[in-house]
């Protein structure tokens, strides 16, 4: 996972599809998190693009970042989408794509072992580009739900998927847990008819599902009820109830039935 240039490919991809359908949308349409428009949606992936910014090109700068989100609390992200939602429509769209390309360019030329600050564990390159993917395509996931429309799967899921299992310790100890002592084994339906593992095979804990629903687990789109992901194993279980990809505070995710 050094070279961050096959998942920048598919990050852009992804941005790409999520422009095409905002283009056409309107922008004040509630989406699934509570209190966010589609604008919302934009406005949170253009802020955080631009704080991945700052984290690739004046890392000195980034404890302040850090402590400000401190200073602010829960609100923080939440006061940053609302901040540029307010901005019109043409503007926020033109900020968003200048920015994601400005973000993929930098993230392109990183050094090979560079780490790069964030509001979670410090991340090379290549997990930087995966963590915007997720966002991009979890945020992308409520823009659909918003618009009634199904989020078509793609073999992008894959870097996706990965991530949330190795944000697996990240979830418990945002909750005050102490992770588990060993790898779960994760098996996953991927979305061109192969078997995507992580994981030791013969783990006693696993869990079993489509990527599909997997992902939306840990991004919080869904509820684990609402999907075919199964757990074997009390930590197991655990983990699907707090899986959270996304650095920050406990996310509160979605409600059991809520896209029944």
């Amino acid at each position: 996972m050094a070279d961050p240039g096959p998942i920048l490919e598919d990050l852009a991809g992804e941005s790409r599809e999520l422009d095409e359908l905002v283009a056409g949308a309107e922008w004040s349409t509630p989406t699934p998190a509570e209190g966010w428009t589609i604008a919302h949606q934009i406005a949170h992936l253009a802020w955080t693009d631009a704080k991945a910014l700052i984290a690739v090109r004046t890392p000195e700068d980034f404890p302040a970042e850090v402590q400000r989100a401190l200073t602010v609390g829960a609100d923080f992200v939440d006061q940053g989408a609302r901040d540029l939602a307010e901005k019109p429509r043409e503007e926020l769209l033109a900020l968003w794509r200048a920015g994601r390309a400005q973000l993929a360019e930098e993230l392109a030329q990183v050094p090979e072992g560079r780490k790069l600050p964030w509001y979670g564990p410090p991340m090379s390159a290549a997990s930087m580009a995966t963590a915007r993917l997720m966002e991009t395509w979890a945020h992308a996931q409520d823009v659909h739900d918003a618009l009634g429309l199904r989020h078509e799967p793609t073999r992008r899921l894959w870097h996706i998927a990965r991530f949330g299992v190795r944000t697996r310790d990240f979830a418990f100890s945002v909750h005050g847990l102490a992770a588990p002592a060993g790898e779960f084994r994760v098996e996953l339906s991927g979305t061109d008819g192969e078997q995507w593992t992580f994981g030791p095979s013969d783990a006693a804990q696993r869990v079993t599902g489509s990527a599909l629903g997997f992902c939306l687990i840990v991004t919080q789109r869904r509820h684990p009820a609402d999907t075919d992901v199964v757990a074997v194993g009390a930590d197991a279980g655990k983990w699907l109830e707090i899986a959270q990809a996304f650095a920050g505070p406990p996310g509160s995710g979605r409600k059991a039935g809520q896209f029944a």
